[in-house]
């Protein structure tokens, strides 16, 4: 699929996917859950977010989405030159983590979270290592050729587009901002609310993480 394509493809079907999974999410939060029923339907669940990769971690060894099975996946599209987002956004997604696990530490070793580079012309393995080390050894970074990014953002319909080189050769990268967390068969089940706080994070974990 040709990037620009693929940009309108992912933008419209995002679009499509948060008004159908979230609007009735939101609609239901006015109401009282069933006292009986205290987990809900994981809003990720038959929907076109099928998940899914066949990347390269820090080391340059390939990595399948499949070696976390039995375990939770937390992922963050982004990349490491990123300004003023990606660093804060990782920052709350890890602070997060380490909440959910410290009142949890029964499941501390059930979540894998997970870096993946959209600016893979740049972020090589040693570059996408040094961002994470700055976030927490728990972190796993990953990065690949644009073929194979392109295709693991499709599969979580995670958005990104470079933007215009300046003079200097520099730019920047626009992408999605959400976190996704992926459950023990390697099904997508929820977004992490990552631009928000590290305790949001920590809540949803509460809610999905068993």
């Amino acid at each position: 699929m040709a990037l620009a394509e693929h940009e309108r493809f992912v933008m419209s079907a995002n679009f499509k996917l948060f008004a159908s999974l979230f609007a009735p999410l939101l609609l239901a939060a006015c109401g009282n859950a069933p006292s009986d029923n205290p987990m809900p339907a994981p809003p990720l669940y038959d929907s076109a977010v099928v998940g899914g990769f066949d990347l390269v971690d820090t080391q340059g060894k390939q990595v399948l989405d499949s070696d976390f099975a039995g375990k939770y996946q937390m992922i963050y599209f982004g990349y490491a030159y990123c300004p003023d987002v990606c660093p804060f956004d990782v920052q709350r997604m890890m602070q997060g983590y380490n909440l959910f696990t410290a009142e949890h530490p029964d499941l501390a070793g059930q979540i894998q979270p997970i870096f993946i580079t959209v600016d893979p012309d740049r972020d090589t393995p040693d570059v996408v290592a040094e961002f994470t080390a700055n976030f927490s050894e728990d972190l796993i970074g990953l990065t690949g050729s644009a073929e194979a990014i392109e295709a693991a953002a499709a599969n979580y319909f995670a958005y990104y587009e470079k933007l215009e080189e300046n003079s200097e050769g520099g730019y920047l990268m626009d992408h999605s901002r959400s976190g996704y967390l992926v459950d023990r068969e390697g099904q997508p089940m929820a977004l992490l609310s990552v631009e928000d706080s590290a305790q949001v994070v920590a809540t949803e974990l509460e809610t999905w993480v068993r």
